[in-house]
């Protein structure tokens, strides 16, 4: 039997090859967009306005030039995209200052400062320190550039700004809930499948993105992942704008099983190659499982894994008796947890 140790070398040599021409192709892609959008913005100012720069637009022409080319080239050239379009170009009127290096969406965020000087400081900014999409949000809306700019003393103003950029790095977990309190879907207890609870909240879609908390909207059910081998549905997609990222949600009546955050690892992984777009950030898997599984959430990937997460849900409230027996469980599981430790601190 080969020794898989001997095509480490070939391995690691052929991956980084795909990983640098992945890049390459975000790069291309990425360029190819800005560059596309600024020249339309230019024929929208130049040949639709005559050139001039506030000439009343009709909103119907513009209406009618988005369903025409929505029609031939599918989404991204709604109404809205075409005037960001037609302020892209003019707020860079000259093609040269437009760098490759930031995406449509930073340049996006870019075109809406009315100031130029703040604007070209913000993109050089986030060009060198390599800002995020939500990082160049984030310091224009705490209007980084004109606090430094008033501030004798800089540097106070650039930690805060460093603290900012930090501080993006948002955990799931503060996202997600355990238990989800699913009453609203009239369940009875064990006498319902995995399509009546997918059909549920489907049916019941506005109070389940209430209950799935701040962020959330909903993008498909049971959407189809093709590969070579045959095709998968994922039970619920949503999209997360605060986290600015996928949810991939997998239902289950049964207790929580290696198979689940197995199956839903893969999901992720496929999602991951397939679906991300390159200003997402990492796809999130949620398992919904009627019960709770400490061991395999314990020695299963679940437990450092900062995307695949399990919680339960309950299709009924639990009755008064059962809260305070839960409460009293909690009080005496703090008490002990005292104790250890004023056991610890008199050693």
């Amino acid at each position: 039997m080969n020794n898989p140790a001997e095509t480490d070398p070939l391995y690691h040599s052929i991956r980084e090859l795909i990983q640098q021409a992945r890049q390459q192709v975000q790069r291309q892609i990425n360029s190819t967009m800005v560059h596309i959008y600024w020249h339309i913005g230019q024929l929208i100012i130049e040949h639709e306005q005559q050139g001039e720069q506030r000439a009343a637009y009709g909103k119907q022409q513009l209406q009618q030039l988005s369903s025409r080319l929505t029609g031939e080239f599918g989404k991204g050239f709604d109404v809205t995209n075409l005037r960001n379009m037609r302020r892209f170009y003019q707020a860079f009127p000259i093609r040269e200052t437009v760098s490759p290096e930031l995406s449509w969406s930073h340049y996006n965020q870019l075109a809406r400062l009315e100031n130029p000087a703040a604007r070209q400081w913000y993109q050089q900014e986030a060009i060198q320190q390599h800002w995020s999409v939500r990082a160049l949000e984030r310091q224009i809306g705490t209007l980084y550039y004109e606090r430094l700019l008033s501030s004798q003393n800089k540097a106070p103003v650039e930690a805060e700004a460093q603290a900012n950029t930090r501080a993006l790095a948002v955990n799931p977990k503060d996202y997600l809930r355990d238990p989800y309190i699913l009453d609203f879907l009239n369940l009875e207890s064990g006498s319902y499948q995995e399509a009546d609870l997918e059909g549920g909240i489907i049916h019941n879609l506005q109070q389940f993105l209430l209950e799935m908390g701040k962020g959330f909207a909903f993008v498909e059910r049971q959407q189809r992942i093709r590969t070579d081998d045959g095709d998968y549905y994922i039970d619920l997609v949503f999209y997360n704008y605060l986290l600015k990222c996928f949810v991939l949600i997998d239902l289950k009546l049964n207790k929580l099983n290696h198979q689940d955050v197995g199956q839903m690892d893969m999901y992720v992984r496929l999602y991951e190659e397939q679906k991300r777009n390159p200003d997402d950030n990492p796809t999130i898997g949620l398992i919904l499982c009627s019960e709770h599984n400490h061991t395999v959430a314990q020695y299963s990937v679940l437990k450092d894994s900062q995307q695949l997460f399990a919680s339960r849900y309950l299709t009924v409230l639990p009755s008064e008796e059962e809260l305070q027996r839960e409460l009293e469980r909690g009080r005496c599981k703090i008490e002990q947890q005292i104790k250890e430790q004023r056991g610890k601190y008199h050693e």
